[in-house]
């Protein structure tokens, strides 16, 4: 498919279309393996990850993995996690930051591919070298390397296989993603939407399936669902809470009344469920390929969930935000307004802060910008598409002064940022 401008004579994005140059080319990478090698060289490098390794430890040792209450995955991903724990710390140290650095690489490749984005372009270059340096959620993916990195590359691929009607490929990403950690179980809202149900059992079984012979394999599997299941169904413990940007979790700390922040946050995530199915409905109104209806309604979906999950941490949001970016390219998306760069700033590097918003006290202004980007997500999904009268005139016959008029749907275009 050959990339057609989107742009209807915008300046700004025909410039960020253009060829990067190798100039370009080469800071980006510059900057990218900065990240990484001063990542490795902190003493607080691989923090989340660790608990996965000693899991795989755990079992190669014959000891149950759920015996650490911090283990929160299922068996799947104890199996996966079993090659990093065979590699020597020293070794590991370098190659984990890499590889959460190519696993979102993978994400934004896969998300530009989604939109016919040329992978030279400036946009695809600069965009995420950009982003990683800017992005807090990102530099603290790298540095702790959750696993969440996966699901930021798995997302988009499924989508673009999915846009190809690859929907059991899809499927399989899905499945595999969810294995070694289950992020991405919301995305089988899409699967039900589209009807793709051999996709949606791929999804379903591939996680299964390797979750059984993982609980074969280990002693005392049971202990996932009498230990961990209920802890983590209770938002873990006060470790957890001050990076916790659920609205159940930062709303009772603001001074409101627990059950109604849950009414709250479950009522936000009703509209945004609601919102994705309107908007995989209302396909009439797309101009383009479908690309923004899949990325949206999977987008909606999973900011949906992200509301009413426990815990819900700053880098999950690394899951849509690529997705939301490489759209910017097609007119009336997201990114094209104001209101979504207001609702990133506060995530962004250098920008100063009062100390009641620093360290233990973050989550509030991740609460402010996953309740904003679901938000505006939501209502640009919920709105009506309008009906306009084209004139139509048949080859040959004489001007009228009644023309023929025609009613198509098209989806309300919003302003642009740019």
């Amino acid at each position: 498919m050959k990339w057609d401008s989107p742009s209807s004579g915008n300046r700004l994005v025909d410039w960020l279309l253009r060829p990067a140059s190798r100039s370009w080319r080469a800071v980006s990478l510059a900057v990218l393996l900065a990240i990484a090698v001063s990542t490795s060289l902190r003493a607080n490098w691989g923090s989340d990850n660790a608990f996965v390794v000693k899991a795989a430890d755990s079992l190669l040792a014959g000891v149950s993995p759920y015996d650490d209450k911090r283990f929160l995955y299922l068996p799947s991903a104890v199996l996966m996690a079993i090659p990093e724990a065979l590699l020597p710390t020293t070794l590991l140290r370098w190659v984990l930051p890499l590889g959460m650095t190519g696993l979102v690489g993978i994400g934004w490749w896969a998300s530009l591919k989604l939109f016919s984005v040329p992978l030279r372009s400036r946009f695809a270059v600069g965009g995420f070298a950009l982003f990683a340096l800017l992005y807090k959620p990102y530099l603290n993916l790298v540095l702790i390397g959750n696993w969440t990195a996966i699901s930021a590359a798995a997302l988009p691929v499924a989508l673009l296989l999915a846009h190809r009607r690859h929907w059991v490929a899809a499927g399989l990403v899905v499945g595999l993603a969810i294995a070694c950690k289950p992020m991405l179980v919301p995305v089988a809202v899409l699967f039900v939407l589209a009807r793709q149900w051999r996709g949606l059992g791929a999804a379903v079984l591939v996680p299964l399936g390797l979750s059984l012979a993982g609980a074969l394999i280990m002693p005392s599997p049971t202990l996932f669902f009498t230990k961990t299941l209920p802890f983590l169904l209770q938002g873990q413990d006060a470790y957890a809470l001050p990076w916790d940007a659920s609205p159940i979790a930062v709303l009772p700390r603001l001074g409101m009344a627990q059950p109604l922040a849950v009414l709250l946050a479950f009522g936000g995530a009703a509209v945004g469920l609601w919102g994705a199915w309107r908007r995989w409905r209302r396909s009439g109104a797309d101009t383009d390929g479908g690309e923004l209806r899949l990325v949206e309604t999977a987008c909606m979906v999973m900011l949906a969930a992200f509301l009413v999950s426990r815990p819900s941490f700053d880098h999950y949001l690394l899951v849509v935000l690529p997705l939301l970016l490489a759209s910017g390219v097609r007119a009336g998306s997201m990114p094209r307004s104001p209101w979504f760069w207001a609702a990133v700033v506060p995530q962004m590097a250098g920008v100063p802060w009062p100390s009641e918003l620093a360290a233990k006290r973050r989550a509030f202004r991740d609460m402010v910008t996953l309740c904003a980007l679901a938000g505006l997500l939501a209502r640009r999904c919920l709105r009506p598409s309008r009906v306009t009268l084209e004139l139509v005139r048949t080859a040959g016959s004489p001007p009228r002064t009644d023309p023929e008029c025609t009613a198509k749907p098209v989806e309300t275009a919003s302003r642009t940022a740019f």
